[in-house]
């Protein structure tokens, strides 16, 4: 009863919104291309749903491999630099400056890297690289956050780098690595959507492409079911990472 009386707001929410956007769709007659009501939308989601599920499909499988890339690139380097003050000034700078770079705007020299006929591989980098900061960022941070007095134990009790990094480091930085997860699994599906948009090809045929042909032929009801299927996608990817995020710490 607590988790319904916690999702009746919401719901209700949405539901008056729905019902303010059809009422006012149809009372000012808007044009299906300029703003399709909810009900057209439902309509075309219905209509174009096996091929938005297939893209859909493509695109989780895109954000799923850069998400396990970045975390496998940035954990590791995290790990690696946390244990020499020297690496993490050196290498801190060059992660800040990969994540304020616009992926727009490298996009399109990692798809001639990449090549023209892979260009899911530029598709799964680029995200990867989206992804990789929150990583990064939350397993150093979480490696450096150890209990002082603890750290002071191990001292006393003479424990070696590598007892001292498995047995007191990285359960401290667990909390801290699956809340960078998190936020990396949003970021993924994000940067999956972004780079596929700036390569334009088609080979990958994602959700994003789906929306670019909508856009194209002025079925905005379509691209909203487009961007519903993105929505829920991410959602999806969210609580995948919260779940075992929620069986990890309480073990």
């Amino acid at each position: 009863m607590r988790r319904l009386a916690n999702l009746a707001p919401p719901l209700l929410l949405a539901a008056v919104l729905l019902t303010v956007w059809e009422t006012a769709c149809r009372l000012l007659d808007l044009p299906v291309y300029l703003l399709p009501p909810p009900s057209a939308v439902a309509l075309a989601l219905v209509e174009a749903g096996p091929r938005l599920a297939a893209s859909a499909w493509i695109t989780f499988g895109m954000a799923v491999q850069a998400l396990v890339l970045a975390g496998l690139i940035g954990g590791g380097l995290a790990l690696a630099v946390s244990l020499h003050a020297g690496a993490e000034r050196a290498v801190r700078p060059l992660a800040v400056a990969l994540q304020v770079t616009p992926v727009v705007a490298v996009a399109p020299l990692v798809l001639i890297w990449a090549g023209l006929d892979h260009a899911d591989r530029a598709v799964v980098a680029l995200a990867a690289l989206v992804a990789f900061f929150p990583l990064f960022s939350g397993v150093l941070t979480g490696l450096k956050s150890a209990d002082p007095d603890l750290e002071r134990l191990f001292d006393l009790y003479g424990a070696t780098p590598l007892q001292r990094l498995w047995r007191l480091r990285l359960p401290s930085a667990l909390p801290f690595a699956l809340e960078g997860l998190r936020v990396a699994a949003g970021l993924a599906v994000i940067g999956a959507v972004v780079a596929e948009f700036v390569s334009g090809s088609g080979a990958t045929q994602g959700l994003a492409w789906r929306l670019l042909e909508a856009g194209n032929r002025l079925r905005t009801a379509e691209m909203l079911a487009g961007v519903l299927c993105l929505t829920v996608l991410g959602l999806v990817l969210n609580a995948a990472v919260g779940l075992a995020a929620r069986f990890l710490l309480r073990r």
